[in-house]
């Protein structure tokens, strides 16, 4: 297969990984990519939100298959044009990605679908957003209700935090606090066959202990050994196939990566969003695991033979990332910095270490420069989690990025917990 990736973050990088593994890609294409992903698949220029020019670039490649990698363009309808060109596209329609494009519009098809989800209001004023502050209190969820790459969300106990967020936003949606911790589980569909694949936890603020503003992510892991074994099959009944099933009933169904963000409060599962997208950071340790080859399940999801698919196999082993940020992330992160060490870790920690991209390219001297807040995600796989994290780490001191900083703690707490039954399948 000929396949094309549109992104140019981690994400993209660790699809690019997963697919360069897989015997039967013959060729890899992505647009725009960074520096990370040029050495895996070949880079072009493109506007990854313009579906015409997308579709004239998978045409121009031969590509037998799109995946297209973040959350703009799926809302913005590139997977639709790609299709209208003839070409298999991994990624939802622009109305059926509107489960990410609203978090309004992801409310009313949860209340519809019965999913679990927190108590909220769509607010279009500041008079009603203030109400709907006060019918709640501390501490405040605000969201804005379409796309902020990753820093839509504030919560807060700080009320005039939360007033100045929603009227900065326009129409927010404001949210009952929900408590206990947080799970991501990505699901493949071809809008009527589901199939959920391993769970993920990621950390949303900059710093150690939860602290600091939210990020779109500092690090993730999986398994989660503290996790009820039968939390997937759970999830699976009460909220992606419900989901998948509603949007499929309103006419605009759900083909392609389906992510549930999960609260798993003392009230049980509930929905806290819904992304149209493989996650970033939750990707680079979810793709370390899984053995399938990539490429023939997402082919499968993309024209409609999900149901004939055998069943995924996943490493019984575990996978932790770590994500190196900018000076300044995730305010006003540098840019143009060299990044160094990269050799490094390729050469004393592959093949269970690697460093993935997000926000990287190459300078007019050919070295490799910051581009963005979130710089590398540090990935290593190991037989479990602590031997995962310390490889993790080993490798991240290899890396050298001027005013850079890392979360230390990302699975410390989960790497010391008793192991629990598989929550996969299919284990090797």
């Amino acid at each position: 297969m000929r396949i094309l990736v549109i992104g140019g973050g981690a994400r993209e990088h660790a699809l690019c990984h997963a697919l360069s593994l897989d015997p039967a890609v013959t060729e890899l294409h992505c647009a725009p990519g960074n520096a990370g992903t040029a050495e895996l698949a070949t880079p072009h220029a493109v506007d990854a939100t313009s579906g015409p020019a997308v579709a004239a670039l998978a045409t121009r490649v031969g590509a037998d298959l799109v995946v297209v990698g973040p959350e703009a363009p799926l809302v913005a309808g590139v997977a639709d044009a790609v299709r209208e060109a003839g070409i298999p596209a991994f990624g939802p329609s622009a109305d059926a990605a509107r489960i990410e494009g609203s978090k309004a519009f992801a409310k009313e098809v949860m209340a519809a679908a019965g999913v679990p989800t927190a108590r909220a209001y769509v607010c279009a004023t500041p008079d009603e957003a203030d109400e709907a502050l006060d019918a709640f209190g501390p501490p405040y969820v605000v969201k804005d209700d379409g796309l902020a790459a990753g820093k839509g969300v504030v919560v807060t106990d700080d009320l005039e935090h939360a007033r100045a967020h929603a009227r900065a936003c326009g129409q927010v949606v404001i949210e009952e606090y929900l408590d206990g911790p947080e799970v991501s589980l990505f699901a493949v569909t071809d809008g009527e066959t589901v199939v959920p694949l391993t769970p993920a936890q990621d950390f949303k603020r900059a710093h150690d202990g939860d602290e600091g503003p939210n990020t779109g992510g500092m690090g993730a892991y999986s398994p989660l050994p503290w996790a009820e074994p039968d939390l997937v099959e759970r999830v699976l009944d009460t909220v992606l196939l419900p989901t998948v099933e509603e949007l499929r009933r309103r006419g605009t169904p759900f083909a392609g990566l389906l992510y549930a963000g999960l609260a798993l409060t003392s009230n049980g599962v509930r929905v806290v969003e819904f992304n149209a997208r493989f996650g970033d950071p939750e990707t680079q340790v979810v793709l370390a695991r899984l053995r399938t080859p990539l490429a023939g399940l997402l082919l499968a999801a993309a024209t409609g033979q999900l149901a004939a698919f055998p069943p995924l196999r996943w490493s019984a082993g575990a996978a932790v990332t770590v994500v190196v940020a900018a000076d300044g992330y995730p305010d006003k992160p540098r840019t143009g910095d060299p990044v160094e060490g990269l050799a490094e870790v390729a050469e004393h920690d592959g093949p269970e270490a690697y460093v993935l991209h997000a926000g990287t390219r190459r300078d007019d001297e050919g070295r490799v420069v910051s581009s963005g807040g979130r710089v590398l995600s540090v990935t290593a796989t190991g037989p479990a989690l602590a031997d995962a994290r310390a490889l993790a780490y080993r490798a991240v001191a290899r890396v050298r990025l001027a005013g850079s900083h890392h979360r230390t703690d990302i699975a410390a707490r989960a790497a010391s917990a008793v192991p629990s039954s598989p929550q996969s399948p299919t284990i090797e």
